[in-house]
C-alpha cells in the first residue's frame, strides 16, 4: 500500500506559493509608494472565494488563533527595538494616546457610524472601538521603509503609542460585546461600572506585572547565556519568540492584556540586555515579516468582497471620520497640552494606522455571536484598506511637507533648510552671542544659548526643535543625552 501525501503538498504547494508571489509584489510595489501590508491583504481577498484563487475560507476561529499569536510576534520584536531613552520624549504621549486617545477616537467614530450604518447606540460603539487603535504592525513597518527619519519626539510618539494601544482597544471591544449581548438579548444583563472598571484593572495589572517581570527575567538568563559569538542569534530569537508567547498566552489565561505584556517584556529584555538581544534582532525581523505576512494573507481570505458592496459606502464614510475628523481631534486633545508644534500634531494625526488590529478585533464579535457581526468585519475591512492606501502610502510625502523629516547629514541643502547655515556650541553665552549678530537682547540673557533654547521649546528638546530670537532661527542640531551639544542658526532672510 502507498501513502499519499496529497493532503500535505497541494495546501504547502498553495500557501508557499502565495507568500512568494506577495513578497514578490510588495518588493515592487513598494517602489511606488505603496504599503507592504497593502500588497498582502489584497493577495489574500483575490485568492480568495471571490477572486481568481477561488480558494472558500471561512475559518474565523483559526484567523483569530493566527492572528492573536502574529500580533504577540510583532510586539515582540517592536519592543526589543525600543530604547528607553525614547521614553523620554514618547511615554507621556503615548499613554494619552493610548488611553484618552482611544477613547476618544472610539466615540467619535462610533457616533459616525450610529448615523452612517443605522446602528443601535451599543453596537455603533463596538464598531468604533473595533478602529479606534492604530496598528503596530503597520506604524512599525511602515516607518522603517517610508524612507524618512522623523525627529525624536515623533517617531518615539508612533512607535511606543502603536505598542500600547491595543489593550485599551481589546478591552472596549469586549466591553461593548458584554453591553451589546445584553442589550439585543433583552435580558438586561450588561455589565456595570464596577464591573467595567474591575476588568480594566484587570487587563492592565496583570499585563504590565507579567510582562514587567518576565522582561527582566528573560534578561538576566540570555546575559547568562552570553552574547552568542558562537553564531546563537537565531536560536537566541527563537527562545525569545517562544517566551514572549508564552507570557502571551499566561497573561490572557488570567484575564489579562497578552499584548501589553508581550510588549512590555520587548522592552525590558531589549534595553538590560541588548549586547546579547543584538544578534538576534535580524532572526526576530524575519519571523515578524513572516507573521505580518501570514496574518494579512490570511485575513484577506476571510473577505468576500461581493459582501462589502452592502455597506461599502457608509463604510468609507466611516473611515474618511476616523481619519479627518476622530483621528485629529483625539490627537488634538491629548498632545496639545503637552505643547506640541501643530505641525508635528498634524503629521501625528495623519499617521493613525491601521492594520491587522481591527480586523482580528472584528473577528471577536462573530465568534461571541452578536447580530450583524459580519458587517462589523466588512467595515473594519474597508477601514484598514482606505488607512493602508491613503496614509501609509504619504508618510515619507507627508513628514516632508509638514517638516518632521530630519536631513541626511550628507545633504547639504536639506541640512541647512532645517539648521540654518551656521553652528555653534550650545554652551556659548547668549549675550555673546546676540552682541555678534546685531540680535536683540532677551531678559535672561546671562545664560547660554542651549538653556535659553530649552526653556523657549518648553517640553524635551529633540532634534529639530526651534525657536526664533529676533530675526534668527535657533535649533537644536544635535543632541548629547538630555542636553543640547550644537545649535543651528539661520538669519533673516537667508531662509533656503
Amino acid at each position: 500500500m502507498t501513502l499519499s501525501l496529497d493532503f500535505l503538498a497541494l495546501p504547502l504547494m498553495v500557501a508557499a506559493a502565495l507568500v512568494f508571489l506577495s513578497v514578490l509584489a510588495g518588493l515592487v510595489s513598494a517602489r511606488a509608494g505603496f504599503s507592504f501590508l497593502l500588497v498582502f491583504l489584497l493577495a489574500g481577498v483575490l485568492a480568495g472565494e471571490d477572486g481568481p484563487g477561488g480558494l472558500v475560507f471561512n475559518d474565523f476561529k483559526l484567523s483569530f488563533w493566527v492572528g492573536n499569536v502574529a500580533l504577540a510576534v510583532i510586539l515582540l520584536d517592536g519592543g526589543l527595538r525600543t530604547e528607553f531613552t525614547t521614553f523620554r520624549t514618547g511615554l507621556k504621549p503615548s499613554l494619552l494616546l493610548a488611553t484618552l486617545g482611544v477613547l476618544v477616537c472610539a466615540g467619535i467614530t462610533g457616533a459616525a457610524a450610529r448615523w452612517l450604518l443605522d446602528l443601535p447606540w451599543p453596537l455603533a460603539l463596538l464598531v468604533g472601538a473595533i478602529v479606534g487603535s492604530t496598528d503596530a504592525a503597520a506604524v512599525f513597518s511602515l516607518l522603517k521603509s517610508s524612507g524618512v527619519k522623523l525627529n525624536e519626539r515623533v517617531a518615539a510618539t508612533l512607535e511606543i503609542e502603536s505598542g500600547m494601544n491595543d489593550p485599551m482597544a481589546v478591552y472596549l471591544t469586549l466591553t461593548f460585546i458584554a453591553v451589546a449581548l445584553a442589550v439585543t438579548s433583552g435580558d438586561g444583563a450588561a455589565p456595570g461600572w464596577v464591573d467595567v472598571l474591575r476588568s480594566l484593572l484587570q487587563q492592565f495589572g496583570w499585563g504590565a506585572a507579567l510582562g514587567l517581570s518576565a522582561g527582566f527575567g528573560m534578561a538576566e538568563l540570555l546575559k547568562r547565556l552570553g552574547r552568542g559569538e558562537d553564531g546563537g542569534g537565531g536560536v537566541r530569537a527563537l527562545l525569545l519568540v517562544s517566551g514572549g508567547l508564552t507570557v502571551f498566552a499566561a497573561t490572557t489565561w488570567l484575564g489579562g492584556s497578552g499584548f501589553l505584556a508581550v510588549y512590555a517584556m520587548g522592552v525590558i529584555v531589549g534595553n538590560r540586555a541588548r549586547r546579547q538581544v543584538r544578534a538576534s534582532l535580524s532572526a526576530m525581523d524575519g519571523y515578524a515579516w513572516l507573521s505580518q505576512a501570514g496574518m494579512f494573507l490570511l485575513l484577506g481570505l476571510l473577505v468576500t468582497p461581493s459582501s462589502l458592496l452592502i455597506t461599502l459606502w457608509p463604510a468609507l464614510g466611516v473611515s474618511l471620520v476616523l481619519m479627518l475628523v476622530a483621528r485629529p481631534v483625539s490627537v488634538w486633545l491629548c498632545l496639545a497640552p503637552l505643547r506640541f508644534p501643530p505641525r508635528e500634531i498634524a503629521f501625528i494625526s495623519w499617521v493613525g494606522l491601521r492594520g491587522a488590529v481591527p480586523i482580528v478585533l472584528a473577528v471577536f464579535p462573530v465568534m461571541a455571536g452578536v447580530p450583524g457581526a459580519q458587517t462589523f468585519f466588512n467595515v473594519a475591512f474597508v477601514v484598514v484598506l482606505a488607512s493602508l492606501l491613503m496614509q501609509g502610502s504619504t508618510i515619507a510625502w507627508s513628514a516632508r511637507r509638514l517638516g518632521v523629516d530630519l536631513p541626511d547629514p550628507e545633504d547639504e541643502t536639506q541640512t541647512r533648510r532645517v539648521f540654518g547655515d551656521f553652528e555653534i556650541d550650545g554652551h556659548t553665552p547668549l549675550e555673546s552671542l546676540c552682541a555678534f549678530y546685531g540680535l536683540p537682547v532677551p531678559t535672561d540673557s546671562d545664560q547660554d544659548v542651549a538653556a535659553w533654547l530649552r526653556t523657549e521649546i518648553r517640553r524635551p528638546p529633540v532634534v529639530g526643535d526651534h525657536a526664533m530670537l529676533g530675526t534668527a532661527e535657533l535649533s537644536v542640531r544635535r543632541m548629547d543625552g538630555q542636553r543640547i551639544a550644537r545649535v543651528g542658526i539661520r538669519l533673516g532672510g537667508l531662509h533656503y
